[in-house]
């Protein structure tokens, strides 16, 4: 099952944020996230709040747009009493799940229920994720008269043995053509890779890295696999079944990433996110990383407003219930400290490869991390703290050396 919600204070009935928001959401960019919980099959690597047909007895996929646009409605409500100006959306993110198991019918109706809410700007990105093998011609077109700009392909491996390890379903010859039909209608495609898999080898993964460059995307992201607690994956590990992911043929794995990546144009913007071009990188991905304001949507998703949290209760039947009784579907709210919002954004920001101000740290944990490679000495004299590559396999270290150091 997915992990667990986490603590907080108990959120009103009618969804009040604290009166707080109202300032702290000034100069933010606002973006929606949509969260789409239904999946064919559980990945055995996933603890994300998904659910399939035989898990949702009693919850009907056909009813789930008509729930989201009631808490659409009530967020505007929310916004407004809460004194917090409404703002055209500057990214719109569907995600799961699998979103394209629902008819792209249902996907224009929750993204028109926004536009007409919120509005969204412009030149806004709008991404869909998609599993390969859900994709037709007819399906991306729809896509495209809704108004999506974006579609980001769950790949996660070109090698049979590795999709079965993470007990994914689709051919791999799949991305090919998914890619193919997702750029031929004018949209811009991004490709999702996982590597560390059990039983996954460093010539398997080139074999993906070569895969994802070959169908020419603007967009890759390679992400380590992190065995979650209570998954399929985690039992058959405890058991003996698998082994678990090897740490340094994982840091092995990075570096060919890099290196097959920079080699095809790609450049590195976020440790485990590169782009052939600004305009290509995730811009929602962005507005999290760089502390914007978002409402996340669906059940289990979270948001965050003036610098208040939130999130919404775990199981598509609750998020229903409430939305019946005209209730928020929010659990519990928290307003990190400024200890903990110094965290996040050091935490965060050193991922980026804009990196994060030199001004507020301890020049001599500056001057450690340069000696050992972690950082970019050029770059720290012009007053940023960017990683070098050894510093992105070591991510933690630096947060670690410029918190603590900085704090003595």
């Amino acid at each position: 099952m997915a992990s667990q919600l986490p603590d907080g204070l108990a959120m009103p009935l009618n969804g009040a944020l604290p009166s707080t928001v109202g300032v702290g959401a000034l100069g933010k960019t606002m973006s929606a996230y949509v969260h789409i919980p239904f999946c064919r099959v559980r990945c055995g690597y996933c603890d994300f709040n998904t659910y399939t047909a035989t898990e949702l007895r009693g919850v009907s996929r056909a009813s789930y747009v008509e729930e989201l646009k009631k808490e659409i409605a009530l967020s505007i409500d929310v916004l407004q009493r809460a004194d917090v100006s409404l703002r055209q959306l500057h990214t719109v993110f569907f995600g799961g799940g699998t979103p394209t198991l629902l008819p792209v019918s249902d996907l224009a109706d929750a993204l028109q229920a926004l536009r007409d809410s919120h509005g969204i700007e412009p030149e806004a990105e709008i991404t869909v994720e998609a599993n390969p093998d859900t994709l037709t011609a007819e399906y991306v077109d729809g896509l495209v008269r809704a108004g999506f700009t974006r579609v980001s392909v769950g790949m996660q491996s070109a090698v049979p043995h590795v999709l079965s390890a993470l007990d994914r379903t689709h051919n791999p010859a799949a991305v090919d053509q998914a890619v193919s039909t997702i750029q031929s209608a004018g949209l811009e495609a991004s490709i999702d890779l996982i590597y560390g898999a059990p039983g996954e080898s460093l010539a398997d993964w080139r074999r993906s890295l070569e895969q994802a460059i070959s169908v020419n995307t603007g967009h890759i992201s390679a992400y380590a696999l992190i065995v979650e607690d209570g998954t399929a994956l985690a039992r058959k590990i405890s058991s003996g079944a698998m082994d678990a992911p090897d740490d340094d043929l994982q840091a092995e794995m990075y570096e060919l990433a890099d290196e097959l990546l920079s080699k095809a144009g790609f450049q590195w913007y976020e440790i485990s996110n590169w782009a052939k071009s600004q305009q290509q990188q995730s811009q929602h991905n962005l507005a999290y990383w760089n502390n914007q304001d978002w409402w996340g949507y669906g059940p289990g998703a979270h948001s965050a407003i003036g610098g208040t949290r939130f999130w919404n209760v775990k199981h598509p039947a609750a998020y229903a219930g409430r939305l019946a009784e005209a209730h928020s579907p929010a659990l519990s709210y928290e307003t990190p400290d400024q200890q903990a919002v110094t965290l996040e954004q050091v935490l965060l920001g050193s991922r980026l490869a804009a990196g994060i101000p030199t001004q507020g740290h301890d020049p001599q944990a500056i001057s450690t991390l340069i000696a050992r490679g972690l950082i970019d000495g050029k770059r720290a004299i012009e007053g940023r703290i960017v990683l070098t590559l050894s510093g992105r396999l070591r991510a933690d270290e630096v947060v670690r050396e410029l918190l603590f150091r900085s704090q003595d």
